[in-house]
């Protein structure tokens, strides 16, 4: 009985000091910023958990949290590879505590190479300016100004608790995900980083009803300027996104593989009989990442109803194999079932409508979401996605969405 305790207790020493070894450290946390010229702050939180067997990061933008697992070190340099997007960091890791380096992204010409500093810390804008003067809270009107002085037109969803701010700017052709930020004194300031977007947005307040001085400041040297003015019921010019069938067409054919070289045509017998839906992506698209978590679930659950979906992916690239890996990471990361097919064509291509869905007007935007009903006619042409970042709105697209399939279902 003795050598039993013994060996009981020695095993279970031993399990402690296994779990012991393995047990997370407490998450430490930074506050990383993309550097530029104009020291415009593109800044964002995130949370570095070591253990044993490697090391995880948690990327935050308000209520949105990025998990990022491929971790890979090499003596003092850290390699990070963003989970969806063509986009990694390359860090050294400083004695100050500091991690300095480059975040480098995928393009439809060279990789660009932006330089970034991770400071250890909580603090994503500090309050400068003394508590929030004014509440932003609520529904803006939208003025941004291009580099060649001509207008395009979004609205603004702002919530704020004290001096945090939180929300979006959506547009025609999608929303500009999850903002986080600060009201400080008479100034809002607010930003983001997903792995393709790196987004800040600052301006001042003017009175309660007033944003002016705007600036929008995204990647290593973008920026425009902005205004807005209050008005909860400003709404989007959906024409200027809008893409439709040409008179006399009310078909698409195509046939394009998918990412193990399998063609798939929509004329399959798969399709036959289905409402299908046709999404126009591609894997360098933030809002196709939300349409593709939303259409993957939505797939899973009324594939047995008769709906069937494709996706039509607009690469940076031409190359098969590198549009292959990189819409892996899509299928991958939100368990997609249903096919994806390469068109072959860059999505900076003029003609890309032309060169692989002639019987459309050109594809404006991404993503694009197309409804085919059970006879193979194309029902509804719906540009852009409101994400789960804008709120109401998204509520609005999910049910407009569910209402079109269900309306298709029904008919004869």
């Amino acid at each position: 009985m003795r050598r039993q305790a013994l060996a009981t207790t020695a095993l279970f020493l031993a399990c402690s000091l296994c779990l012991t070894a393995n047990a997370q450290k407490p998450a430490k946390p930074y506050v990383a910023q993309c550097l530029r010229a104009d020291s415009l702050p593109i800044v964002f939180n995130l949370e570095r958990q070591k253990n044993k067997s490697g090391e995880t990061w948690i990327i935050r933008n308000a209520e949105e949290r990025i998990r990022v697992t491929d971790i890979r070190r090499k003596g003092d340099s850290l390699f990070a590879d963003m989970p969806v997007f063509e986009s990694l960091f390359r860090l050294r890791e400083e004695r100050d505590g500091r991690l300095t380096g480059d975040w480098v992204k995928g393009t439809s010409a060279d990789d660009v190479a932006q330089p970034v500093v991770f400071r250890p810390g909580t603090v994503r804008f500090p309050v400068t300016r003394g508590k929030a003067k004014a509440d932003v809270k609520g529904r803006w009107k939208v003025t941004f100004t291009r580099a060649d002085g001509s207008p395009r037109y979004a609205v603004a969803e702002f919530s704020q608790k004290g001096e945090r701010l939180t929300g979006t700017f959506v547009t025609p052709s999608g929303d500009y995900r999850y903002l986080e930020g600060i009201v400080s004194g008479d100034s809002m300031q607010l930003s983001c980083f997903d792995g393709s977007h790196a987004y800040y947005f600052g301006a001042k307040l003017e009175g309660k009803n007033g944003l002016v001085n705007g600036v929008f400041a995204s990647g290593n040297r973008f920026v425009e300027r902005w205004t807005a003015v209050r008005d909860a019921k400003a709404e989007l010019d959906a024409s200027v996104a809008a893409t439709s069938m040409k008179p006399g067409e009310d078909r698409l054919r195509f046939r394009f593989p998918d990412l193990d070289s399998n063609l798939v045509s929509i004329d399959d017998e798969k399709f036959k009989g289905k409402v299908v839906v046709i999404q126009i992506m591609g894997s360098w698209c933030p809002n196709c990442m939300d349409e593709t978590a939303f259409l993957s679930e939505y797939y899973r659950k009324n594939r047995d109803r008769g709906v069937e979906m494709i996706a039509l992916a607009y690469e940076y690239s031409t190359d098969f194999a590198r549009a292959s890996k990189s819409l892996d990471k899509f299928r991958k990361r939100f368990n997609v079932e249903y096919p994806m097919l390469i068109t072959g064509v860059s999505s900076a291509d003029e003609k890309r409508t032309e060169k692989t869905l002639p019987g459309l007007t050109p594809i404006r935007v991404f993503p694009t979401t197309i409804f085919i009903d059970r006879k193979g006619r194309v029902a509804k042409v719906n540009p852009g996605f409101a994400g789960p970042a804008t709120g109401v709105h998204h509520g609005e697209y999910v049910r407009e969405f569910e209402e079109t399939v269900q309306r298709l279902l029904k008919a004869d």
